[in-house]
């Protein structure tokens, strides 16, 4: 069997999806990602063949993000005509000799049509339950609108964002959904994520509210096993005190002066802090000698033995560091994130810092509160539920619907 594991989006859409190529492999099974150019270095030194699909995502991540204003209707049909475009251009070929094709993420709108064309199977994927429709939550707001009525009920919000899709992605996909001879289709959202999506959520940290629904099926998390060890400097500052603090927004734009700010919180503290620097160059502006810089490092070997996780809240952070066992401070920036802040909270394993600004004060206040003796606790013993076979169990369900 070939897989095509299709995604466009930052590492916490990618890394999913290469846990779940290893797990294919490991079952003799073939399969090939097309992915953002920015990770085709590293998927490639994986021993998995990569076809790149649009622009360079890495640019958009900036540390200091300047006020912008919101893109126009005009501006933003014209973005996602770019982007229909680019997969109807590129997916086809990437797809070639495959049975099946795997779309992860919002922004995955061609793969199924894709699918239909070459007259292969199709999954779509989803990292988190309330980006898929039930009457149980309200849908997150995707392209930057304001949230439906708050007054309605999550049924009519999910109507709403329906029409929405349709009204923002539905023109652009129809049109070369004709162009490839394919009959146009009415619900543009109901098209992408199909009748019966995946889940790739813990089910202890993101359950799925209906588990009995036979219409969503949650693997679990797709977790990419990471043997790496950490880097000398990282041992040594780790062997030289006490667990420190550790802050990094992963692929995302981070909020200004958070690395300083998260710096000065530990200090206040009498910690240290590791910064992971990622896309966003997160760096602190005086560098002293109880806070350590690094590039991308292997997370599941850090993790436990930090203190506390000062983080965005994507997926892939969320997870690791709660199966780390790591207490966690939550700064939700957009889309799913504040879901995950919500749920740190309400499991007890760590804090979600309010809407506000991040200071040194307010993050001074979370972080201590995430090292209360009893969050601590609780985090250790949600580690013990989390769950690791996700990826194995989305590749045997594969193979099972292909063969």
């Amino acid at each position: 069997m070939r897989v095509l594991l299709s995604t466009i989006g930052t590492r916490g859409e990618v890394q999913p999806m290469v846990a779940l190529a290893m797990a294919l492999r490991e079952l003799g099974q073939e399969a090939r990602l097309c992915v953002p150019p920015d990770f085709r270095d590293w998927v490639e030194g994986l021993g998995f063949p990569v076809v790149p699909i649009g622009p360079e995502l890495r640019p958009t991540a900036s540390a200091a993000p300047r006020v912008q204003a919101p893109p126009t209707p005009e501006q933003r049909r014209r973005m996602i005509e770019g982007t229909v475009a680019v997969q109807f251009a590129t997916i086809p070929a990437a797809a070639e000799g495959c049975d099946v094709i795997v779309g992860g993420g919002a922004m995955s709108m061609a793969a199924h049509s894709v699918a239909e064309q070459l007259g292969i199977g199709y999954v779509y994927v989803s990292y988190c339950p309330v980006t898929l429709p039930s009457p149980h939550h309200a849908p997150v707001p995707v392209w930057g609108q304001a949230p439906a009525d708050a007054t309605a009920g999550n049924r009519a919000r999910w109507a709403e964002d329906a029409r929405r899709w349709n009204g923002t992605v539905g023109a652009a996909l129809n049109a070369h959904r004709a162009a490839a001879g394919l009959a146009p289709v009415a619900d543009t959202r109901g098209h992408m994520f199909t009748d019966r999506p995946w889940l790739a959520a813990d089910p202890t940290l993101g359950p799925w509210p209906e588990p009995a629904d036979v219409g969503v099926v949650q693997t679990g998390a797709w977790i990419l096993p990471d043997r790496r060890p950490l880097p000398p400097e990282l041992e040594k500052f780790l062997d030289d005190g006490e667990p420190p603090v550790c802050v990094g927004f992963g692929s995302v734009r981070a909020p200004r002066d958070i690395a300083q700010a998260t710096v000065e919180a530990a200090r206040a503290l009498g910690r240290r802090v590791v910064v992971l620097r990622g896309w966003a160059g997160l760096s602190p502006a005086d560098g002293g000698p109880d806070c350590l810089s690094i590039d991308e490092v292997n997370q599941q070997a850090l993790f436990p033995r930090v203190a506390a996780v000062v983080h965005h809240g994507g997926a892939g952070t969320t997870t690791a560091a709660a199966l780390a066992g790591a207490t966690q401070v939550v700064l939700p920036q957009h889309y799913d994130q504040h879901y995950w802040a919500e749920r740190v909270a309400d499991l007890g394993i760590g804090i979600a810092h309010p809407p506000a600004a991040p200071t040194a004060e307010s993050l001074a206040t979370a972080v201590d509160r995430a090292l209360y003796p009893g969050v601590a606790a609780r985090a250790a013993a949600v580690a013990g539920e989390v769950r690791t076979d996700g990826a194995a169990a989305a590749a045997r369900r594969l193979v099972a619907m292909v063969a």
